[in-house]
């Protein structure tokens, strides 16, 4: 449990660790996007809709072809084919034959089959994309859990430290008759409560970096060590660039991947609706094919068929076909159809305008966080500086029984929760500074 307080700079100054066993933040996303089983799961997606595309733009341009052959005795009476005329002796036929077809018109449906497919694999990019963009916000947000959790074992740790140092002194003042009993036994209570709030900050820790490991596809049972550097920022303000909050809304409308998924599904929506209309429309197809066959009587001792060469050529026969259709009557199929693909394309539309709302709504938000959070951080700045300042001024007034054991435990509390205060106005800033960088076009792999 020892090794959960060590700092970076400890593990990499006792060679314990090589730098790059050392992950930053942007390594760790890295890792999670690369072994995330989602993607993996999103990227099949995506080979299967470039699969389908391909198909439908082949079932619109190409015609189907097919070969066969057969062969069969008839031991009954049959047809002869070089009479035409009936026959009760056992013959052999064989049969070969090719043939083909396209559509030539089907009511736009290919057309809009294509499009649709070219659609719905940029759906699934965008879809990619955006599951690679929440699995690196996941990982940001257990990211920053495992230093907060890390940097308080080190603060309470600290306070564990001094609160052993006091109470030794403690003994001894009250050898001295400088401090009573009772002022001993609250410095050993006052100890307890330290070493209990530090048991309970590594559990933290633990359980933050088992969370991380599991969302990185981290192997569990080896070690994971993260960068915490960014816990003592230099300038916090340069990092925050003034934009418009319009602007910003009208990139993220035209850049996120959700926008451009549900953008997808109305068009599609729209297609799939279109094709259901002109299903009443008259379908036009061309067909061809050659076929030709070998026949021979091999009961008939007298009998001497043609050569197969011969009768392969001789036999051969093509045939070409343009065939017309018009639906009449399917039970109001066509119909019933035409109602659920119009109220599909009026469910997008609207889920579509809806996401619209929410993304504006999201980056408004995000924008007033990331200032809010920074806000929070100066004063919890402020306030950890007065607070440092006010533990040491009180820590020489304890050492030399100036005030009282209540109030040094008041003045340590006070220190240590400006200091935790600071830490996580500063993490969660970084997260809502993300945020809206994402929202203003930078991914959370290039900040």
């Amino acid at each position: 449990m020892k090794r959960i307080i060590i700092t970076v700079a400890a593990i990499l100054s006792s060679g314990f660790l090589y730098a790059q066993d050392v992950l930053t933040l942007r390594d760790c996303m890295n890792y999670a996007v690369e072994n995330s089983s989602r993607v993996k799961i999103q990227q099949a997606e995506v080979d299967d809709a470039r699969v389908a595309r391909r198909d439908a733009i082949l079932n619109m341009f190409t015609p189907q072809v097919s070969a066969g052959t057969y062969a069969y005795s008839n031991f009954g009476r049959s047809v002869d084919p070089e009479t035409n005329t009936y026959v009760s002796t056992t013959s052999f036929n064989n049969v070969y034959s090719v043939s083909g077809g396209i559509t030539l018109f089907n009511g736009f449906a290919s057309v809009n089959n294509a499009k649709i497919s070219k659609t719905a694999l940029k759906m699934g990019r965008d879809q990619e994309t955006l599951i690679k963009d929440e699995v690196c916000l996941a990982t940001m947000e257990a990211y920053y859990n495992v230093v907060y959790f890390g940097q308080l074992a080190e603060l309470l740790e600290s306070q564990v430290k001094t609160a052993q140092g006091s109470l030794k002194l403690a003994k001894k003042q009250e050898e001295l008759g400088q401090k009573s009993y009772s002022d001993v036994i609250e410095m050993e209570a006052e100890l307890y409560d330290r070493e209990y709030k530090l048991v309970m900050a590594r559990n933290q820790y633990e359980d933050a970096l088992l969370k991380l490991k599991d969302l990185m596809f981290w192997p569990l049972d080896e070690e994971l060590v993260v960068d915490a550097s960014m816990v003592i920022p230099e300038n916090v303000r340069t990092l925050i660039v003034e934009e418009e909050t319009e602007e910003l809304v009208d990139y993220a409308i035209h850049s996120l991947p959700s926008i451009a998924i549900a953008r997808g599904a109305m068009e599609n929506a729209k297609r799939d609706y279109s094709t259901a209309k002109w299903a009443f429309s008259p379908k036009l197809s061309l067909q061809g094919g050659w076929a030709t066959s070998y026949y021979t009587y091999p009961r008939q001792k007298d009998y001497i068929p043609l050569p197969f060469e011969t009768q392969f050529r001789n036999n051969a026969n093509q045939y070409i076909q343009l065939s017309l259709t018009f639906p009449i009557f399917d039970r109001l199929s066509t119909f019933s159809n035409i109602r659920k693909k119009k109220n599909a394309y009026s469910k997008a539309t609207v889920q579509y305008e809806q996401k619209l709302r929410d993304v504006e709504t999201e980056v408004i938000r995000a924008v007033k966080d990331r200032d809010g959070t920074y806000a929070a951080y100066e004063q919890a700045d402020c306030m950890a500086r007065l607070q440092e300042e006010a533990y040491r001024l009180n820590v020489r007034k304890f050492e030399q029984g100036l005030i009282s054991t209540i109030d040094f435990q008041k003045a340590s509390d006070n220190w240590l929760n400006a200091k935790t205060s600071r830490l996580d106005a500063l993490l969660k800033f970084y997260i809502k500074k993300s945020v809206v960088d994402y929202y203003g076009g930078i991914s959370y792999l290039e900040q």
